[in-house]
């Protein structure tokens, strides 16, 4: 699995090793402005793959509820 440094992909690290080295996270926030941003985080690359997979899912239904 390739490295990702971005700052929202290690937090998406640090959750999963808080949580008892947990094998995939997604992240959310809303920002001040109300826009809406996800990392998500997987062990190995296999379970990095499902974890964007369904983050991009997921930050899409966000998208549709927050518009409502």
């Amino acid at each position: 699995m390739a490295w990702n440094p971005a700052p929202e992909v290690k937090v998406a690290r640090d959750v999963a090793k808080k949580l008892g080295d947990v094998p995939m996270c997604i992240v959310f926030w809303v920002t001040d402005d109300n826009q809406l941003g996800m990392a998500s985080y997987g062990k190995t690359k296999e379970l990095c793959s499902e974890a964007g997979k369904l983050g991009d899912v997921l930050y899409e239904r966000c998208l549709e509820k927050l518009s409502e």
